[in-house]
């Protein structure tokens, strides 16, 4: 197996964070439900314990897998949009002609609540037949809940990086609706991608970043072309290819 040098990654996954931020939408403090039931502040103070856990090394990998998704099995989820006041939050939100928009947000002050969380978190929010990318991670662990709409979701497992491909195995496709999930480790299900069925459609997710001390592949997205070249055994030859390109032919 070939890597990537280092350096092509790191120009990579700069441009790609530099062209992300741009895409954000901050939105004020006072997006915040007033009241919440202690179980959703329980949930969440959950998900940032196993975010840690898996950040320290405590928790490896695919059994982060399975704990965050039987946790995101449980979330209540018309509690959680009254959390995150998502009527007031998305009310004016403009989408995006292409691709998703990437909406910020904070949690108010509620006890039970962590207040410095381990996770990072954003609403991705589409039109119908707009997509988020096909992209893979470096050094990360990923989790994704659909908040509102629906969505067709597929998979690869990433099990060769070369110099100007991967070659990757699907793992999932399917229709994803409200409260529905999906998880992504460097381990696990690394590639994904997901399109918008109805308009609009919100997914909410969750990222765990520098999960693998020492790694020599910066942490960030990779970007690759899903439809390439099939091979034996279901496998596929992903050509990679920069931000610009994916969105260009997929966004």
């Amino acid at each position: 197996m070939r890597l990537q040098t280092r350096r092509g990654f790191g120009r990579e996954a700069l441009g790609s964070l530099l062209t992300f931020s741009l895409l954000d939408t901050l939105f004020a403090a006072d997006a915040w439900a007033d009241e919440i039931k202690p179980v959703t502040a329980h949930w969440l103070a959950e998900v940032n314990s196993l975010a840690a856990d898996v950040k320290s090394q405590q928790l490896k990998q695919i059994e982060w897998h399975t704990k965050i998704e039987d946790l995101f099995s449980r979330v209540d989820l018309p509690d959680l949009l009254r959390l995150i006041d998502f009527e007031k939050l998305t009310k004016n939100l403009e989408l995006l002609d292409r691709g998703a928009r990437s909406v910020r947000f904070e949690f108010p002050k509620v006890d039970g609540l962590p207040t410095e969380l381990v996770f990072g978190k954003q609403i991705f929010a589409m039109k119908k037949g707009r997509s988020v990318v096909p992209h893979g991670h470096n050094n990360m662990a990923t989790a994704f809940l659909i908040l509102r709409g629906e969505c067709h979701g597929r998979h690869y497992d990433r099990l060769e990086d070369h110099e100007d491909h991967f070659i990757i195995k699907p793992t999932i496709d399917r229709k994803f609706a409200a409260a529905e999930y999906s998880t992504v480790s460097d381990y696990k299900d690394n590639i994904h991608w997901f399109e918008a069925q109805s308009e609009p459609a919100f997914i909410f997710n969750i990222h765990v970043l520098d999960i693998r001390p020492g790694s020599d592949l910066p942490t960030g997205r990779v970007y690759l072309d899903p439809d390439g070249e099939r091979l034996a055994g279901g496998l596929i030859k992903a050509p990679r290819v920069g931000y610009k390109e994916i969105n260009k032919r997929y966004a």
